[in-house]
């Protein structure tokens, strides 16, 4: 079992920033390949990045590309999302999820996290 904890949404104005972090526990997580996901009202949940605990290794939505960046401690407890230059159609909650090696599936949540960008 896996638990996810996300924090560091909150309200920001145009072009600021906001760093979101993914506090993680359980006996697969240091195994799982990991993911932001974001949900904005009225529109399906989207992949906005991913990044592997072994080899660091991120991949980017378009939307988010050169704005947005992945990371995760050293001791493999806790993810980050760093986001710069946001903008009002980056509002949305923002969940990190937990993948199992060798699964297609993003099976473990977090409780997700609202960020508000306001013009």
């Amino acid at each position: 079992q896996v638990q996810l904890v996300e924090s560091g949404g909150g309200l920001v104005q145009t072009g600021g920033s906001l760093r979101l972090s993914c506090a993680g526990s359980g006996r697969t997580f240091g195994t799982c390949a990991m993911g932001w996901f974001r949900q904005a009202p009225g529109k399906e949940r989207e992949l906005v990045a991913t990044i592997s605990w072994s080899t660091g290794s991120t991949y980017y939505a378009d939307s988010v590309k050169g704005r947005f960046t992945a990371s995760r401690d050293n001791a493999k407890t806790t993810l980050y999302l760093q986001m710069n230059s946001l903008k009002s159609e980056d509002t949305a909650v923002y969940y990190c999820a937990a993948r199992r090696p060798a699964t297609t599936a993003y099976e473990y949540w977090g409780q997700g996290t609202q960020v508000t960008v306001s013009s």
